[in-house]
């Protein structure tokens, strides 16, 4: 048994604040978000679900000469298009049922500041075509105006996926990628920076104790080599959220293996679905035959041709777990809704989810 303590101080690249984490790929995002912060350059942060883009784009705002002004965030796969259209730009009185006064938009709200833009992913073609304007001509007009309006913003925007893929298969123009991936910050997922993960259960430990009135400060036997060994694939957030759970469901002062999900001690994907059930060789094989097969293919166009194989094997898999309900189906997937119902269409899979009552 151990007692869990502030982890020891690493000078060699200094952590930025509300970001946990010394391990040597932290320390490259670290070195990249300090050199691009004081720069009026477009950020692109990528990484899996829940590894914390927000928080770098938190950091680049706060060590920037922007820092003074407003910090907005977005959600864009959280909103259809329209809603989204209005959020960003704003609208005038009249512009649509239900507007029923003038708004302003996040950009108007931004001005002087950053403007995060998180699954930039999720937008729509039409809805890049605006957001590019803004990003080179730095203007836009409101919903249902005329009237061409200004902005000082800086924009930093996330994704969860490979753009480029995106890029590739015409659901995001290229343009744009470019635009916004002028720097590039990777955040690793979890189970690449396992040396982490003792800092970060303190610091969630110390956290919800607090919250909670509790006093779990011990490390049970075998504990932590179970929280090493997990693959995460919900990153951050989901150790987050075991943590809580551990500390709200104990009844000592010990973070016991016991408290941990099976999802934890079997190393298990908490999703219904076991990923290794799809036969990647068998596909693999399959479409390198194919490609074999048509002259014009190159090695591009077969792992594009690969990806979307298995990608699609594994959305049929989890939407067939979760009986075509894409609310549950995307969240176990990791992705937006939004992002769920394109892929659902591109790979002609509406057969599974045709009984569902949120298709």
């Amino acid at each position: 048994m151990a007692i869990l303590g502030n982890p020891p101080h690493d000078s060699s690249s200094p952590a930025l604040p509300g970001i946990i984490g010394s391990s040597a790929a932290m320390q490259e995002v670290y070195r990249l978000t300090r050199r691009v912060a004081g720069s009026n350059a477009s950020v692109l942060v990528l990484g899996e679900t829940g590894v914390g883009k927000e928080l770098i784009a938190g950091a680049v705002h706060q060590l920037s000469h922007r820092s003074g002004g407003p910090f907005v965030r977005v959600n864009c796969g959280a909103l259809s298009e329209s809603l989204l259209e209005s959020e960003l730009f704003g609208h005038v009185r009249g512009a649509y049922t239900g507007a029923v006064a003038n708004r302003a938009g996040r950009f108007e709200a931004a001005h002087g500041g950053t403007i995060f833009l998180d699954e930039i992913n999720s937008t729509s073609l039409t809805l890049q075509v605006k957001l590019l304007r803004v990003l080179q001509e730095k203007e836009f007009e409101k919903v249902g105006d005329t009237t061409t309006l200004q902005t000082d913003v800086r924009v930093i925007a996330a994704s969860n996926c490979d753009l480029m893929q995106s890029v590739r298969a015409g659901d995001f123009r290229e343009d744009l990628y470019w635009r916004l991936n002028v720097v590039p910050i990777e955040i690793p997922p979890l189970r690449r920076r396992q040396s982490d993960i003792p800092a970060l259960v303190t610091h969630f430990l110390e956290y919800y104790n607090e919250v909670n009135d509790r006093y779990v400060v011990h490390m049970g036997d075998g504990t932590l080599d179970a929280l090493k060994s997990y693959h995460w694939p919900g990153n951050v957030r989901e150790l987050q959220n075991y943590i809580e759970r551990a500390v709200v469901m104990s009844e000592t002062d010990e973070l016991s293996v016991s408290l941990l999900p099976d999802c934890v001690t079997n190393d298990q994907a908490p999703i219904g679905v076991n990923i290794k059930s799809v036969d990647v060789d068998s596909l693999t094989r399959d479409v390198v035959m194919q490609g074999l097969s048509d002259a014009g293919s190159d090695a591009d166009d077969v792992h594009s041709m690969i990806v979307d194989r298995v990608e699609r094997e594994l959305i049929a898999q989890v939407l067939a777990a979760c009986r075509g309900v894409q609310t549950q189906a995307a969240s176990r997937l990791g992705i937006n809704r939004n992002t769920l119902h394109k892929k659902i269409k591109q790979y002609g899979l509406d057969e599974i989810d045709s009984n569902a009552s949120d298709s």
